[in-house]
């Protein structure tokens, strides 16, 4: 398989790197490929007698299963860390047990490590304030490794702290990156697919309380601000996940005519409500896998959907971050988790684009502010000729969106587009509390939803 021209340039730049410094990194956005250029590169140093091995980092161990493949398939030689191999691949969680034999390896031989999503080690300032795999790699790797690949998605972190082995510009703090590839240059060749996000409101909310003190609420902004409801009781809330469900089936089905095999990923809040979502699923006679820590056979799962046909994978953060799976094609985003880093790398998981005919990628979200200003925010990626604003009408009894002749701007941005749905009006209820005593009120949601839809054409 030839490497695509970011990939090509990506490991020039860095072996021409390598002559001068020890350490590089990349950044490159979700889907984009970044282990294919890193087994490339591995295999260039290993030809040229640059290293003697390979020791790859990652944060999970589906990720470290698809660098496994990758890189045996690539370098042509085994790489399980046994004689004869051309290296290893290990979790992040792993580099805490490992004995002084483990890191004897990197004095006495020239070792490339390569670092997957190294976002997930902080380097604090030093030593001080880095996490336990941030603090192992500054004090075993960073000195001692012949060379140096950190490789991230998503570079920064919630907690606001350095990432190891990455560089910063004083003063303002920025990441010095040696290599990047933008969203927007993937989309414009066709490396990523283009992203759809449609943004899920309720136009009437009303909590009702002992003594006809009942509050409404023109949607989902206004509830979590003025009110003691939180986000996680809109995530787990039945009527809504019904509702984005159902949108995300009626796209997977509408995508389905043309891409037979492709996919929808499910994000849940934990792992009951992963199963609860299963069970909703089932009603709209859709099957499904859950896929969650709980299970011992959660790699041979997610192969099994990897390579197969099945419609509908619900996981809880097993399929967030690195893992492949380039048929899934639809995300229905049901997680607790409101940082950019996550929805971006939730989001990458649809993104990576396999032919000609998946071009597009879609993501239903509620309309809460923080994940509605990472769904505009996306848009300063995106390549300018995709930012033609469109009216779009939303037709339910089709289960699909009609586009009008009428071009129209709009409050959310000139990249962005409308559509509105109203169902007949139907009231539903829930009963939330901040604690298991105290019951706060009875949440009831209108039968009346509405969709913002963040298209590019």
């Amino acid at each position: 398989m030839s490497l695509r021209r970011w990939q090509y340039e990506c490991v020039n730049k860095a072996l021409e790197h390598f002559n001068e410094e020890r350490h590089f990194f990349c950044q490159a956005t979700p889907g984009a490929g970044k282990t294919r250029m890193a087994a490339e590169l591995a295999s260039r140093l290993l030809d040229d007698g640059h290293i003697d091995i390979v020791i790859c980092f990652a944060p999970s161990c589906q990720v470290v299963e698809g660098i496994k493949h990758t890189f045996e398939a690539i370098l042509q030689r085994p790489f399980d860390g046994q004689i004869g191999a051309a290296g290893v691949a290990l979790t992040y969680q792993s580099i805490e047990h490992k004995e002084d034999s483990f890191w004897r390896l990197f004095k006495t031989l020239r070792v490339f490590a390569v670092f997957d999503e190294i976002h997930h080690c902080s380097g604090g300032d030093g030593v001080q304030g880095a996490n336990i795999w941030g603090l192992k790699i500054i004090q075993q790797l960073q000195d001692a490794a012949a060379l140096t690949l950190a490789m991230s998605g998503t570079p920064w972190r919630s907690d606001e702290h350095s990432i190891a082995l990455a560089r910063y510009s004083t003063p303002e703090g920025r990441l010095i990156v040696d290599y990047q590839y933008s969203l927007a240059e993937a989309v414009e060749e066709g490396v990523c697919r283009i992203p759809n996000i449609t943004l899920v409101d309720n136009t009437k909310i009303t909590i009702e309380q002992p003594g006809n003190t009942n509050r409404s609420y023109t949607g989902f902004s206004p509830l979590l601000k003025q009110s003691e409801a939180t986000f996680e009781s809109l995530v787990t809330h039945e009527e809504l996940n019904l509702q984005l469900l159902d949108l995300s089936r009626q796209r997977l089905d509408i995508v389905r005519r043309t891409v037979p095999d492709a996919a929808g990923l499910v994000v849940a809040s934990s792992i009951d409500h992963a199963h609860q979502i299963s069970a909703l699923l089932m009603r709209m006679n859709e099957s499904s896998v859950v896929v969650t820590t709980h299970r011992t056979d959660a790699n041979d799962v997610i192969n099994e959907f990897r390579y197969g046909t099945a419609k509908w994978v619900v996981a809880v953060g097993m399929i967030s971050e690195g893992t492949d799976i380039p048929r899934l094609q639809v995300c229905c985003y049901l997680s607790r988790i409101r940082t950019e880093m996550y929805f971006r790398q939730v989001l990458g998981r649809v993104l990576r684009r396999r032919s000609g005919l998946d071009v597009e990628a879609w993501m239903f979200i509620l309309a809460e502010p923080e994940l509605t200003r990472c769904a505009q925010r996306l848009m300063d990626d995106l390549p300018e000729h995709l930012g033609v604003c469109q009216h779009l009408r939303f037709v339910s009894e089709h289960g699909g969106f009609a586009l009008s002749t009428n071009v129209e701007l709009n409050a959310w941005s000139t990249m962005s587009a409308i559509a509105e749905a109203e169902s007949p009006p139907k009231n539903r209820s829930v009963s939330f509390s901040q604690d298991s005593e105290a019951s706060l009120g009875t949440l009831v949601m209108s039968g009346v939803f509405r969709e913002r839809l963040l298209a590019f054409f």
